[in-house]
């Protein structure tokens, strides 16, 4: 049983990935209203050691001597990870101890205006800043920030990181039909596109409900459109979730843990986590595939949203 560490997960863009979560549940600098992590419970963009880097460390040590290698180390988890003043120094420490596996973070990359914490991540392989939004009330909609935080800074900080990182940057940019979707914010994002020089650009919409009701995800028309608008050759539309049962990291066990706990009374995601000892972010993944498959539903009741089979 690990506390900081979940996996491998079945990632669609890293294959076989082992999470490394640095942060408590939901510490956050956003608020995002499309987060099916749920809401940020401590909004914040004060940066402590809130989850001690010597136990990482030892979870680390223990996992690599029992299972074999995975595609990806990820730094992700239901919070943001750059939030965890230690996370350079576990960076040394992977990249000192297993060299040959690359290591990828998953961060809203909303504190890289910070040239300390862009320098603890240029060891790095693969960074997944996320970028919604280049209008400010747009910005304020779907993310819902901290109030120290602005989206010229935010952008300014991705395009100061590009000019210092010698990594693979794949910036995603997950769209919200009604938020984000008209030409005068795409249009804005694109010439942020320019001056950050992501790899690629990854346009992605919801997989489940959001912290807020009435969400809708962009239907592939949708997604393509916009793809088209920009015109780019870097832009990429993610795949949808079933894809992932072709990752070899998919795990049958999991999936049927999921369904026949569901079987028994519905769960929250927070239920599932805790009753099956799986990361929140490991069930995430799995609730994709079966809601995709048609074999779950969805229901939001007063205590959150509810998992259940679908019969």
């Amino acid at each position: 049983m690990y506390i900081h560490l979940f996996g491998p997960v079945p990632s669609r863009r890293l294959g076989m990935s082992l999470g490394v979560d640095l942060i408590p549940h939901k510490v956050c600098t956003l608020n995002c209203v499309y987060c099916e992590c749920g809401r940020t419970t401590e909004l914040t963009v004060q940066r402590e050691e809130y989850v001690l880097i010597e136990e990482v460390q030892k979870e680390l040590v223990r996992y690599f001597k029992d299972n074999p290698s995975p595609d990806y180390i990820t730094f992700s988890g239901a919070g943001e990870p750059t939030l965890n003043s230690g996370i350079g120094k576990i960076i040394n420490f992977i990249k000192k101890s297993w060299q040959g596996i690359p290591l990828a973070v998953l961060t809203n990359g909303t504190l890289l205006q910070d040239r300390q914490l862009r320098g603890e991540l240029l060891k790095t392989d693969v960074v997944l800043p996320s970028l919604d939004a280049a209008l400010e009330k747009d910005f304020l909609k779907i993310d819902r920030p901290h109030h120290n935080l602005n989206v010229k800074d935010y952008i300014e900080g991705l395009v100061n990181f590009r000019k210092e990182f010698r990594g693979k940057i794949w910036l995603e940019v997950l769209i919200l039909p009604g938020y984000n979707d008209d030409t005068e914010n795409l249009s804005l994002l694109k010439e942020a596109f320019l001056a950050i020089k992501p790899d690629r650009i990854q346009i992605n919409t919801l997989d489940r409900p959001g912290t807020v009701e009435n969400l809708r995800p962009a239907n592939k028309l949708e997604l393509e459109s916009i793809k088209s608008f920009w015109n780019m050759d870097n832009v990429e539309i993610i795949s949808a979730p079933v894809d992932r049962k072709k990752i070899q990291s998919y795990r049958k066990d999991n999936e049927t843990a999921i369904l026949e706990t569901i079987s028994r009374r519905p769960c929250t995601l927070e239920d599932l986590s805790r009753v099956l000892g799986i990361h929140i972010n490991e069930v995430n993944k799995y609730l994709g595939v079966l809601e995709e498959t048609g074999r779950i539903k969805v229901t939001r009741q007063d205590r959150g949203v509810f998992y259940q089979l679908f019969h």
